[in-house]
């Protein structure tokens, strides 16, 4: 029971550092205009030598990235309660009881990571000025993408745990 308990706790931390890392690298959208410097998008800046702020990032134009950036900081802070839900049901729930609470909360992050990387899907092109939008997607992109399905798998885990000695 100890591995186990260990295994869903690493599965858990895995899923955390994975939406950090889509949530603030640099990498959502990567342009390599040919004879310049490689630039790197995310949610909030566009960086290459120096990172500036991405162009109408504050006005109703950007209300898709705004969504973004909204939901992928909720998965993380929401992964991240999870956990310590987790942990406090771990001490407080009775024998045989599910951690049904913290189920709830991982699958909710979960949602929220589908939800941001679809927008981002769907409206990439709403929010790149003309400039960057002949590029590709970058890693944190495809990191969300993989935290969608570890948080969902965690959270299912948790729906099916039950608390032993």
């Amino acid at each position: 029971m100890l591995i186990i308990l260990a295994f869903i706790i690493l599965f858990h931390l895995a899923a955390i550092i994975l939406l950090f890392v889509a949530t603030i690298h640099n990498a959502w959208w990567v342009v390599s205009p040919p004879g310049r410097e490689v630039i790197y998008t995310d949610l909030w800046y566009s960086c290459n030598v120096t990172c500036y702020p991405v162009e109408s990032s504050h006005t109703t134009e950007a209300a898709y990235l705004q969504a973004v950036q909204a939901t992928m900081i909720l998965a993380t802070i929401l992964c991240c309660v999870s956990f310590f839900v987790f942990i406090l049901q771990l001490f407080r729930i009775k024998q045989g009881e599910r951690f049904v609470f913290t189920a709830i909360i991982q699958l909710l992050a979960s949602l929220c990571v589908m939800i941001a990387a679809s927008i981002y899907t769907a409206q990439k092109e709403t929010f790149h000025v003309p400039s960057l939008r002949e590029g590709s997607y970058g890693s944190s992109y495809v990191v969300a993408w993989i935290s969608f399905p570890v948080t969902l798998i965690s959270g299912l885990m948790y729906l099916v745990l039950r608390k032993r000695k």
